[in-house]
């Protein structure tokens, strides 16, 4: 019997280059001229995945938001790894908003993954495991067409191939 050939989908995100984004963007609200003298926090927890910005207004937020959804960008960061929660408001007048960073596939993506590769009828067996899913086969070239139709996908989260056996 041939032996099964098998890759692992992923969805990570490296928490050091979130932290690196985080603070390029602190250095740079610090340093711009329209936002130097106004009041913002930025706060990474690494424990809980999530990144939470106080400022003064609403146009100080949208602002630093988008400084921090440019160093993502720059870092090599997917944006989708970056989930926005609802503006709130928050004592003295601020506003806040957490940002959830994105780890793991869910049940639901990884079924929606699963219905579209048995649509196509490609020739791979898919195990959905804790956050991961694992892709086996006896052909090289199922694998390769199920990670071409997962790329041609646009899902919610930045989806990784990794372990190609």
């Amino acid at each position: 019997m041939a032996k099964e050939n098998s890759f692992d989908m992923v969805s990570e995100v490296d928490i050091q280059e979130v932290d690196n984004a985080v603070n390029q963007t602190l250095r740079e609200v610090k340093t711009r001229y329209d936002l130097k003298k106004s009041y913002c926090e930025l706060l990474l927890s690494k424990k809980e995945g999530e990144i939470t910005i106080l400022t003064e207004s609403d146009f100080v937020l949208k602002s630093v938001s988008d400084i921090l959804k440019s160093k993502f960008v720059k870092r090599g960061i997917s944006l989708k790894a970056l989930q926005a929660g609802q503006v709130e408001s928050a004592l003295g007048g601020r506003v806040k908003q957490k940002f959830d960073i994105v780890q793991g596939i869910s049940q639901d993506v990884a079924k929606g993954i699963n219905k579209i590769i048995k649509e196509k009828k490609i020739k791979v067996k898919v195990q959905i495991e804790d956050n991961k899913l694992r892709v086996f086969s006896k052909s090289k070239d199922a694998l390769q067409e199920a990670v071409s139709l997962i790329k041609s996908n646009d899902f919610p989260i930045p989806i990784q191939f990794r372990n190609y056996r």
